[in-house]
């Protein structure tokens, strides 16, 4: 019989993943139904299952895997792991996977990122939603059909293969020795970092001195959220930093996907410097290896990263914002590296999939090689002047969008704007002086409406920031 208090697993389907509260949007019981759904999607091979730290973690894991198994279908158990690494499981062992996790979203939340074998993305636009619609139907009659016989359940610590093959792809050993200050947030870089930077699980040591900060895994995240897009949320690493005489801070998120560079100084080095960087040394790679060089970003990433990786010789192809968008394209295009300007960097090194620490061994390599301090080294990559995220809540998000683009739809004396309907409402000036972009979206995990805006001056940004926020705070949600 259908059960009447059943919920709608809509509310927490997003572009790239699904993600709400726990237990008011979902919990254990729709964590079965969506088990039972991955098998019946992704099944009959073996389905990996990770989870982080969070609290409600090891209940929900459990939980998609009695679903799993109750079709059939064997489980591989990777327990606490990092998303990163859930990829290397599943790119190295071609098993399709999730991993249980809420990003950078506070302790109350939790969520599935979900991947086809060799760490292949699973969006809403291309088989996510089908697995939803699959488990509200079973949600919806109460039951899931079950095999005759359960799967089985066997455990993987995937740790020490993963910190193997990220040091086999940047060599760190022979680097002049750097102080490196690292706050894991309570999230799961607390258990990759001392893994693959240190010597954890048995791999020799590196000439790094390493400067821990909230190392201990808890989803509470009882001293700041692990969302180092907020610089409110990298003020203790800043301090360690310039206290300690570190050569440079590394930021992590919840997963551990994500990572943040500060400076000697203790600033932030913007993620379009980091995507610079990082993709010069894999352009020279690809050039030397006698390849055409592409890479991928998304369409508000700064002009300076394709600007600056075309002058390189790399083909720079632009896609929408989230980690399922960028990763089918880098696929189709063979990409040697993509870039977010969330802090997201992917490589075709790692199944075109995103990996914060392989990232920040990049920038350790490449401080080493310039042998200029991390302030320096990001300087000459970072020319533009940039907003930030500016996020608001407003009444509608179609209506905002559409009263911003009636203030600055083209006219027949505008041949210097550009409307491009590619991932929100993308406005651009670059071809004329002053130089500016601005771009209009709705999150992909939040209900807000995301303002970013470049320019070649701060004067261009700032007027064209507030231009367009006053336009969208006029739709805002009143407080």
């Amino acid at each position: 019989m259908p059960d009447p208090t059943r919920r709608s697993l809509a509310d927490i389907l997003n572009a790239n993943d699904l993600r709400g509260l726990v237990p008011a949007q979902w919990g254990t019981r729709e964590a079965t139904m969506i088990g039972a759904a991955l098998a019946e999607h992704l099944g009959p091979k073996p389905i990996l299952v990770g989870r982080d730290m969070r609290r409600s973690g090891g209940e929900l894991s459990a939980s998609v895997a009695r679903g799993i198994t109750s079709r059939g279908v064997d489980v591989v158990d990777l327990g606490l792991v990092s998303t990163d690494a859930c990829y290397f499981a599943s790119g190295t062992r071609n098993l399709p996977g999730v991993v249980l996790t809420a990003s950078h979203n506070p302790g109350q939340y939790n969520g599935m990122k979900v991947m086809r074998a060799g760490a292949a993305p699973v969006g809403r636009d291309n088989g996510l939603a089908a697995i939803i619609a699959t488990a509200q139907g079973f949600l919806d009659e109460g039951t899931h059909p079950r095999a005759p016989t359960r799967g089985h359940v066997t455990g993987l610590d995937i740790l020490p293969d993963y910190a193997a093959y990220l040091r086999s792809l940047v060599d760190l050993t022979g680097i002049e020795p750097l102080k490196v200050a690292v706050d894991a947030g309570n999230g799961m870089a607390g258990q990759t970092v001392p893994a693959v930077l240190g010597s954890a699980v048995g791999m020799p040591p590196l000439p790094l001195d390493l400067v821990p900060l909230y190392f201990k895994l808890d989803g509470s995240f009882p001293v700041h959220p692990a969302n180092p897009l907020d610089p409110a949320n990298t003020r203790d690493l800043a301090r360690v930093i310039v206290e300690s005489g570190a050569d440079l801070g590394l930021a992590f998120d919840g997963d551990a996907d994500r990572c943040f560079v500060l400076d000697e100084k203790g600033e932030i080095v913007s993620p379009a410097a980091i995507a610079a960087i990082v993709g010069l040394g894999e352009i020279e790679r690809d050039l030397e290896e006698g390849r055409e060089p592409v890479i991928v970003h998304n369409l508000i990433t700064s002009r300076a990263v394709p600007e600056l990786l075309a002058k390189a010789g790399a083909r720079p192809v632009r896609t929408r914002v989230g980690h399922a968008f960028v990763k089918q394209i880098m696929a189709e295009f063979e990409a040697i590296f993509g870039a977010e300007h969330s802090a997201h960097f992917y490589f075709r090194d790692f199944f075109f999939a995103d990996t914060g620490l392989l990232a920040a061994m990049h920038v350790l390599a490449a401080l080493d090689r310039a042998g200029t301090p991390m302030s320096e080294l990001a300087a000459a990559f970072d020319p533009y002047v940039a907003s930030g995220e500016i996020n608001t809540r407003v009444t509608s998000v179609d209506d905002a969008i559409a009263a911003v683009r009636a203030a600055y739809q083209p006219n027949a004396d505008d041949d210097a704007t550009r409307l491009d309907l590619l991932d929100g409402l993308l406005i651009d000036h670059w071809e004329t002086h002053p130089r500016w972009w601005a771009n209009v979206r709705p999150s992909n995990t939040e209900p807000l409406l995301r303002l970013n805006v470049e320019a070649e001056d701060e004067e261009t940004m700032a007027q064209i920031r507030d231009a367009i926020l006053g336009i969208v705070r006029s739709h805002g949600v009143a407080e």
